[in-house]
């Protein structure tokens, strides 16, 4: 367990200091809203409420999933915590896996929820743990020990590929989901890491039972170049490094996802930056916004810096929706797209539906 522990640091120092962004894009800057000039709508009166997991927030963000062993994830996680408690906006937890194979809290204590008492709180192992024989029940302590709404089981196939030591066999990890789905006493969220689900593998999660999945696609964080880092030889550095790039774009993912599965709750993560992606993100389909690495160095210094760059990120969202004439998250999913098929294609019909009207006398 140290040294998934000092693995765990590693992570969180490599995403802070060094350059392991996917050089790929997340596909945002390909999506661009009509600005509505006259929205007839007060700034003010835009509402981003929403719900999930059965609570209210204020806005459709999550705090995703971020960890740097157990010393450091202790700090953190209550700097997480509050944040998600003073702005009404929903908590995923990094891995637990220390925390219910080893014994080390690592801050995963329903100290959280008292921190947090009307936020939705995820707790979260990976795929390589719920297939283990113990999985169930290391999936139950990890709620338990948290007081958690909701488990996050978390997909990462390339990054155990290439990482040393890493958990090689995935037999099997689609029926282990079901399983821990049917068991479990609360929901189960299904997330990647980084490379993006499709709509193909987002199909056989639904008829797993899952009802939530978090896309994380491709063009934020690269775990294989984080790995690419850490390697201790020439050979494991080169294979890893090739597969920086890897992986669904996260708009890509979302679009796919949707389509696929039109009735699952929808977090898109991956990239997103502003607000404004994550305006564009529920435009096309998603739910809820997930922000990691972008938010760590806030996360690092303490609550009120995390809630500062929280407020900014609502306060674009709170923007796009105004100039989009968007009143709330429901008709922010109607607005129009520069360029959309779809949104010209409604366009038409709404003209050709409305009254004539003469023109004015000059």
């Amino acid at each position: 367990m140290a040294d998934i522990g000092s693995r765990k640091s590693e992570h969180l120092d490599i995403v802070l200091k060094r350059d392991v962004q996917g050089r790929g894009a997340a596909g945002f800057e390909g999506v661009a809203f009509e600005h509505v000039a006259a929205p007839e709508l007060a700034l003010d009166a835009v509402d981003l409420s929403t719900r999930f997991l059965g609570r209210r927030l204020a806005a459709p963000f999550l705090i995703s999933s971020m960890t740097g062993g157990p010393q450091r994830a202790e700090a953190v996680n209550a700097c997480l915590a509050e944040a998600a408690g003073a702005l009404g906006i929903a908590l995923a937890v990094g891995s637990q896996r220390i925390a219910v194979e080893g014994g080390a809290t690592g801050g995963f204590t329903r100290e959280l929820r008292a921190r947090a008492p009307k936020a939705p709180i995820l707790a979260n192992l990976g795929a390589a743990q719920i297939r283990q024989p113990r999985g169930l029940e290391l999936a139950r302590s990890a709620v338990e020990m948290i007081d958690a709404d909701a488990l996050i089981i978390h997909l990462n196939p390339l990054q155990e590929a290439v990482q040393a030591g890493g958990d090689r066999d995935w037999c099997g990890v689609l029926s282990s989901i079901e399983r821990v789905v049917r068991l479990l006493p609360v929901p189960v969220v299904v997330k990647e890491v980084g490379c993006g689900l499709s709509g193909g593998i987002a199909r056989q999660l639904i008829g797993c039972g899952v009802t939530t999945l978090d896309v994380a696609g491709a063009g934020g964080t690269s775990w294989a170049a984080v790995e690419a880092e850490r390697a201790e030889n020439d050979h494991d550095r080169a294979v890893a490094a090739a597969f920086r790039d890897w992986g669904i774009p996260t708009v890509a993912a979302i679009r796919d996802v949707r389509a696929a599965c039109p009735q699952a709750v929808l977090i898109a993560s991956g990239g997103l930056k502003t607000g404004i992606d994550a305006a564009k993100a529920i435009r096309l389909g998603a739910d809820m916004a997930g922000f990691a690495a972008g938010i760590l160095a806030p996360a690092l210094e303490n609550t009120a810096a995390l809630v500062a760059h929280f407020e900014i990120l609502i306060a674009q969202l709170r923007i796009a929706c105004f100039c989009t004439g968007s009143r709330d998250l429901a008709a922010l999913r109607q607005a129009r797209l520069i360029g959309d098929p779809a949104s010209a294609a409604a366009l038409t019909d709404k003209l050709q539906c409305a009254p004539t009207r003469a023109a004015p006398l000059r």
